[in-house]
């Protein structure tokens, strides 16, 4: 008998009408004895060579539509596990070609060079050839890199490429590789000026090294030029981060005086309020770049250094409080959740990029009295099955 395909699971297996799981698998695939025998109008023919093999991509398959469906369905499945229904909004789905960030692996085989994404729950390196996620600066690396990691990279050990746009052009940060010497000392920059490298940094175990920066590197967030550290957190498409900037700006819009932005990281959110910002974060060069920038600007952003797993902001910290943003790591918020949901914060603005622990420390601020207004999705990963968010708490 055969079967319909109905929707994507969390993994990215295809769920039939029967409940069976089919790998590579669209919304109206028809499936037989676990085989897809004809496809459905979710399905789009993949269109890079390394699909299915390369670990940066997993949903390929699928359309723009059925893609934004499985976006919003991550985040209504992480809600309905704690029984919370609210009004999801139209996904945001970041286009080809536009990712800003990426960290490969590379290795060496005798005469062979490999450079990429691993294959999924895997540590092989696929060779990327083509990429239809990464913006095209930094995918033009990957041909010269190769050259350059041929002298550095020591056999059969695999090295770290971490590549970041900024505003000078691309950050580069190299790991695993072999760099002293002279020979290396003359290679690496003159290799970065070829290239126009915004920076060249190397990690040989002890922290990242800047090799060459010509001049310092910055990345622009809320119209504020911001230091940008050596490896440091950026949202992964521009695009990305305007919509959750603007979900940020409209789930605080209602409220008056400052903000408490929470997690705050270099900035995204703190420099794009048009009001006082008390922003915390525990990273230190984060902190410091958020703090250098804020006040060269004439920012009103006093930006604080803590630990918020730690030492999250209690009741009385958040006394005259009237909005918290708040974007934790994927581990979630539970102990600040917990302090908020017995204070009188009037908003709450959630960045999330893990829905099931959104889903739990929304069942804690609701459980506290908040009402969960709206939620967006997100998908800055496109054609990924990592999922993102923005969501408006308010009592």
């Amino acid at each position: 008998m055969s079967e319909t395909v109905v929707r994507i699971a969390g993994r990215g297996d295809g769920v039939t009408d029967a409940g069976s799981y089919v790998a590579l698998a669209a919304p109206g695939d028809t499936v037989e004895q676990g085989e897809i025998i004809a496809r459905g109008a979710g399905y789009q023919e993949p269109p890079c060579r390394h699909f299915p093999q390369c670990g940066g991509c997993q949903l390929q398959h699928l359309t723009d539509a059925a893609f934004a469906d499985y976006c919003r369905d991550r985040i209504a499945g992480a809600l309905a596990q704690k029984g919370i229904e609210t009004e999801l909004r139209a996904p945001h789905i970041s286009p080809p070609r536009s990712r800003r960030r990426a960290d490969l692996k590379a290795l060496r085989l005798g005469k062979k060079r490999l450079l990429g994404f691993t294959r999924e729950k895997s540590h092989q390196i696929v060779d990327m050839r083509e990429c239809h996620v990464l913006a095209p600066e930094l995918f033009a690396l990957l041909a010269p890199l190769r050259d350059l990691l041929d002298d550095l990279l020591p056999q059969r050990r695999s090295g770290r490429v971490q590549m970041t746009l900024t505003n000078q052009g691309v950050d580069l940060l190299l790991g695993g590789i072999e760099a002293e010497g002279l020979e290396a000392a003359e290679a690496l920059p003159a290799f970065a000026e070829r290239q126009g490298l915004a920076r060249l940094s190397v990690d040989e175990g002890y922290g990242a090294e800047a090799r060459y920066e010509p001049q310092p590197v910055t990345v622009t967030l809320g119209g504020v030029p911001v230091p940008f550290p050596q490896g440091g957190f950026l949202q992964a498409t521009l695009d990305g981060e305007a919509a959750l900037v603007a979900g940020v700006k409209d789930a605080v819009a209602d409220s008056q005086g400052p903000v408490l932005d929470l997690f705050a990281g270099l900035g995204t959110f703190a420099l794009s309020l048009d009001r006082p910002v008390v922003a915390a974060e525990a990273g230190r060069e984060a902190i410091l770049s958020l703090m250098q920038a804020a006040r060269r600007a004439g920012r009103s952003v006093e930006a604080v250094h803590r630990d918020l797993y730690r030492r999250p902001y209690d009741g009385s910290e958040l006394e005259g409080i009237d909005a918290v943003v708040l974007d934790p790591p994927r581990s979630g918020a539970e102990a600040q959740c917990r302090q908020l949901a017995g204070a009188k914060v009037a908003r709450i603005a959630y960045v999330s990029c893990n829905p099931g622990t959104f889903a739990r420390d929304a069942a804690i601020l609701l459980e506290g009295g908040y009402r969960l207004d709206w939620v967006r999705p997100v998908g800055q990963f496109r054609w990924s099955t990592h999922v993102e968010l923005v969501a408006a708490f308010s009592r």
